[in-house]
């Protein structure tokens, strides 16, 4: 085994293979989706003007301890960001500037309902410095979208698209499918419409019912009705990446599909496993100082995390050191998600081994893996399984 230090000098660089990135978080919605397990909370007054200067006093206070980076993105998420005022948005990027650098072409995403955007708000949040916009749809017919507790309709969802369009060149929407009762061909149907819209990006995703959720107490008293089977769901998500992959829309990632040079690049930054900084209340970070990288969680509660920002120029609750064997771990579970794989030669700099050949040449063997010199890949075979596959190689 390397010793400590060898280890820390590998690893005092290993976070520019993905990049660093900001991600900010807006814990406010206009009302709780009940499949949403994220840190949103329905408030009727928010003040602007303390969240819009403890989201740049809590930048301040995590670049003094990362000086000399480079921003690659900036990735505004929730809750709903699309609520902010174009001014607090502006202000967070015009710190995130200061403290460090924006790497030329920085990517700068921002999350938005098709409820609460309109024409001149995207304009207001393009001048503020977004340049790509993801909406919230979810569903494109009305039934569904009710019965997901989304506030908008299908003509809504599609004008809002529009719009964004009008005024970024990179916009992306969300999709959910498996939803209460929905057939096969209802999908197939609904996504071959939202690809006919002429989107570059879309992320798709399986209805999952989250513990402490409404749908999650609603299905442990065997009330939620109409949810497809595993034998259906799995037919779904084959039908999305053969769809897709016609379309030219390629699965970069699980749940991702993109025109090549489409991709979320903030996104990237988390499966590539770069640095981020997490700002905002119950964010999460990945940070790397003096050759040891530690997880970051700030408070949950938007009050409690305003207040200690106030109080101490910081909202982060804690913040924990990871050693080998946890960075490998998240190394793989995040990488194998990508269509690209992860480099074998740097998961062995960070887990101070290489992988046991023998677990990897097992699943190559059933198709589930492709082993290529320095790269591992999962294939399509491996996909609908990849939590075995992961399990498959760290726990051998």
């Amino acid at each position: 085994m390397p010793s400590a230090s060898w280890w820390r000098a590998a690893l005092r660089e290993d976070w520019q293979s993905g990049g660093f990135g900001v991600y900010i978080h807006w814990p406010f919605c206009a009302s709780k989706c009940p499949y949403c397990d994220f840190n949103s909370h329905v408030s009727a007054r928010v003040d602007h003007a303390r969240w819009r200067a403890a989201l740049a006093a809590e930048i301040r206070a995590t670049a003094a301890t990362l000086p000399r980076r480079q921003v690659t993105s900036v990735f505004f998420g929730g809750g709903t960001p699309s609520l902010m005022e174009p001014e607090t948005v502006g202000e967070v990027i015009r710190t995130i500037a200061e403290v460090w650098d924006l790497a030329p072409g920085t990517e700068i995403s921002l999350e938005a309902n098709p409820t609460s955007v309109e024409a001149g708000k995207f304009r207001a949040f393009r001048d503020a410095g977004v340049n790509r916009i993801s909406l919230g749809v979810q569903a494109l017919n009305d039934p569904d979208l009710k019965a997901l507790g989304r506030l908008h309709t299908a003509a809504e969802a599609i004008g809002a698209f529009e719009t964004a369009r009008a005024v970024f060149e990179r916009v992306s929407f969300d999709l959910i499918y498996a939803r209460q009762n929905q057939s096969r061909a209802a999908w197939e149907a609904e996504l071959r419409e939202a690809i006919a819209i002429a989107v570059d990006h879309l992320s798709l995703y399986q209805l999952t019912i989250e513990p402490g959720t409404r749908f999650g107490d609603l299905f442990a008293r065997s009330r939620l009705r109409g949810l497809p089977d595993d034998g259906l769901s799995a037919d779904m998500y084959e039908l999305t990446q053969e769809i897709c992959a016609s379309s030219g829309l390629s699965a970069y990632e699980v749940s991702n599909h993109a025109w090549p040079g489409a991709e979320c690049r903030h996104n990237l930054v988390y499966w590539r496993y770069g640095d981020y900084a997490g700002i905002g209340p119950g964010a999460h970070g990945r940070l790397t100082r003096s050759g040891e990288r530690a997880a970051t969680v700030a408070y949950r509660d938007p009050a409690e995390w305003l207040a200690a920002v106030e109080r101490t120029g910081s909202g982060i609750e804690s913040t924990d050191t990871l050693d080998a064997e946890i960075q490998s771990e998240e190394m793989l579970m995040m990488g194998l998600r990508l269509t690209e794989g992860i480099s074998l030669a740097r998961h062995a700099a960070l887990a101070g081994a290489p992988l046991a050949i023998g677990p990897i040449e097992a699943l190559e063997g059933l198709g589930m893996v492709r082993h290529a010199g320095d790269r591992l890949t999962v294939t399509e075979k491996g996909r609908p399984v990849l939590n075995g596959v992961t399990k498959s190689l760290l726990f051998q």
